[in-house]
């Protein structure tokens, strides 16, 4: 333990979550330092300027991750909470605000790790501009959580007079993705060190409320944005087509791929349009306005690999349809189970 530390023991122990003077030592030293909250009361009160917009609405977001290994290049289980439930209000309009944060911690977990997790949810959550206000722990016993697990929940504000939403995309509509696809998945896979794979990926977990404050300033009738999570950019797209009741066609060879990537799902028979992201935005616009969108988001540091990678058709409903680089077409559909569990 460091010099003047109240906490006794280097592992989380059941007296942790016990409701006495070991809870109270661990919540002041880990999460209280980290996140600095206003007060502590069983409840954030709130209030911001943004609020009081005649017709503002509030979005309300909460996601839990159980993601394994914890730590892995280009983030932990701490800026993957912050940041996807950031992005979850930003994809909305949402400018994100304040968030909860919750902690199901094991018997035995170290308490220098989840310091380390703790400060850096703290820098990820200054790097979106938003607030960990209020937020919760509990301890199971050893064998019960594999670690750590933690849960966000997240509220932003709609201005007056944005409505994005899926079932707004229409036929001729320009999909446009912000960078390269699949890196999260990749290196999550690579970090596992289940296969003794030797290749160098980061996670390209980030916030994406900046980027979407920028395109939404220079194109203000994008009609929808998605972050591509699980199921990559295939489950966004199907989901897209689903409920806008249109088609989408992409082509293969606008996809953005590192070739690590490509070459890792080749070499374990993956499909890189189905591994998840954590930092790439996915967007629908007018045709008339996607150079527009395109430049505003290059501009950014969050967008500068964006590209276009297909449309909105009025042919196959509900279906998405690539053009594959040797001149064919295949269905890409959305997946029965999961390549790769415990991503987030």
């Amino acid at each position: 333990m460091a010099a003047g530390s109240r906490l006794r023991d280097d592992r989380i122990t059941l007296a942790h979550g016990s409701g006495g003077t070991a809870m109270r030592d661990l919540i002041d030293e880990i999460f209280v330092t980290a996140f600095e909250p206003a007060e502590m009361e069983d409840q954030a009160r709130l209030a911001d300027e943004a609020m009081r917009a005649a017709g503002a609405r509030l979005a309300f977001t909460t996601d839990s991750f159980v993601v394994s290994p914890l730590e892995f290049p280009g983030g932990d289980i701490g800026t993957l909470a912050v940041n996807g439930t950031v992005n979850d209000l930003a994809v909305g309009g949402a400018r994100p605000l304040w968030l909860s944060a919750a902690f199901i911690l094991e018997e035995g977990f170290e308490i220098v790790r989840l310091r380390r997790i703790a400060r850096s949810m703290a820098r990820a959550a200054a790097a979106a501009g938003v607030a960990i206000v209020t937020g919760d722990t509990k301890v199971v016993g050893r064998g019960s959580a594999d670690g750590l697990f933690v849960t966000t929940s997240g509220i932003g504000v709609i201005p007056p007079g944005r409505e994005l939403g899926e079932v707004h995309v229409r036929p001729g509509d320009v999909a446009i993705v912000s960078g390269v696809l699949g890196d999260h998945g990749a290196a999550i896979l690579v970090a596992r060190g289940d296969m003794a794979l030797s290749v160098d990926l980061e996670s390209d977990c980030q916030p994406l409320n900046g980027l979407m404050d920028a395109v939404l300033a220079a194109v203000p009738e994008v009609r929808a944005a998605r972050d591509a999570t699980r199921g990559g950019l295939a489950a966004v797209l199907n989901e897209v087509a689903g409920a806008a009741r249109c088609g989408v066609v992409i082509d293969e060879a606008a996809l953005p791929l590192r070739d690590e990537v490509t070459g890792l799902c080749e070499i374990l028979g993956l499909d890189p349009l189905y591994l998840a992201n954590e930092g790439t935005l996915v967007l629908f616009v007018p045709p008339g306005r996607a150079a527009a969108a395109l430049d505003a988001m290059r501009a950014t540091e969050a967008g500068r690999g964006a590209v276009a990678v297909g449309r909105a058709v009025a042919d196959h409903p509900g279906m998405v349809v690539m053009r594959t680089a040797l001149g064919g077409e295949r269905i890409v559909d959305m997946l029965v189970g999961d390549q790769l569990p415990r991503i987030c």
